[in-house]
């Protein structure tokens, strides 16, 4: 029995493993190669989690649906409403920050149950009703506004002033420039709201009845159905959160540009899905958490990191990179599922 729980957990955290490894040697790889360009500081590996805050929320909530075995690709158009939708709201229809931020999150948890309802109830296939959702959320961003919208302190200070904070940390961690000023490490308040989303929806998926659910419904729906679970509401449930999570990340993403336009946050729901899969989400579901997705979004930021500290690498080498990196997972997976087949038998 024990033998039997054993092999059970080494197949499970097989994948997160290598993801975790994989981010500790291209970041070592980079201090070493880029030491004399500043990628030894702490403030380095902080710049990585302050540019990508938004997309931690957003691959939290992805990964919430890929466990069930679906996928959303709206994602990406929703952040990008999201940002404008807070950039005029604040600057030409002078709204406070606060109602913004509440209306944002609420047309996040409509957009998410229209989304769920659709996939959960009338099973139509996830990857056509959120291209659908895709192209509306990416077409009202532009029915918004078409240009390139900024929110400055005199259209919002509060929001502003959230944009501003920095949280700094012990100045153990810093360093001294060639001027001889201590730079204090520091963190923005997006980073400190991915990490509490981060925390909130790894407890979810592994203590609640809810995150049990998740899991179930991805490994067989059937079976799940079977053992009593609401498969449909499970699903809907799982794009509202999955929303509601990029409305987050939608605000975190406005709080670190500080604009709207109808271009942002491109291409945003691949490298979520490529996060959640380099992070050992399986596509087919059942399998995955939220702390390999999170070591996910870090190692697309290290690869991004590390072209621009290089400065002469063509800046599309971060997809180009990304890319092989998913192809080598979705092959991994491939293998891991044909070894638990073949010990089934």
């Amino acid at each position: 029995m024990k033998t039997k729980e054993k092999k059970k957990i080494n197949s499970n955290t097989l994948l997160l493993l290598i993801t975790i490894l994989l981010f500790i040697v291209l970041y070592a790889a980079g201090c070493m190669a880029y030491s004399s360009k500043g990628f030894t500081h702490v403030q380095t590996f902080l710049n990585i989690l302050i540019n990508n805050a938004g997309l931690i929320c957003v691959t939290c909530g992805l990964t919430c649906v890929m466990l069930t075995g679906g996928i959303d690709i709206s994602v990406g158009s929703l952040v990008a409403m999201d940002c404008m939708l807070l950039s005029v709201g604040m600057s030409k229809w002078g709204m406070n920050a606060i109602v913004m931020c509440i209306l944002v999150l609420v047309i996040g948890v409509v957009f998410g149950m229209v989304q769920g309802y659709l996939i959960g109830y009338l099973e139509i296939q996830p990857f056509i009703i959120t291209m659908a959702g895709m192209l509306f959320a990416r077409g009202m961003t532009a029915v918004i506004c078409t240009e390139q919208v900024s929110i400055t302190e005199a259209d919002s200070t509060l929001f502003y002033k959230w944009a501003n904070i920095k949280i700094k940390l012990p100045a153990a961690l810093g360093y001294t420039n060639s001027k001889g000023v201590l730079q204090v490490p520091y963190i923005r308040v997006g980073v400190v709201i991915a990490l509490l989303v981060l925390i909130v929806i790894f407890l979810m998926l592994r203590y609640t009845k809810f995150g049990r659910s998740l899991y179930a419904v991805g490994g067989s729906a059937q079976s799940a159905a079977m053992m009593g679970l609401d498969v449909k509401k499970t699903k809907m449930k799982a794009h509202v959160l999955s929303s509601f999570l990029c409305s987050i990340g939608g605000i975190c993403y406005c709080l670190n540009t500080m604009s709207g336009s109808v271009q942002q946050a491109t291409g945003m729901e691949m490298d979520a899905i490529a996060s959640s899969v380099i992070g050992g989400t399986l596509l087919t579901g059942g399998v995955g958490n939220v702390i390999g997705s999170f070591f996910g979004v870090l190692i697309n930021g290290t690869i991004s990191s590390i072209v621009k500290t290089n400065g002469k690498l063509a800046s599309s080498w971060p997809n180009i990179l990304t890319a092989a990196l998913l192809c080598f997972f979705i092959v991994l997976q491939s293998v891991f599922a044909l070894l638990k087949d073949r010990n089934k038998k």
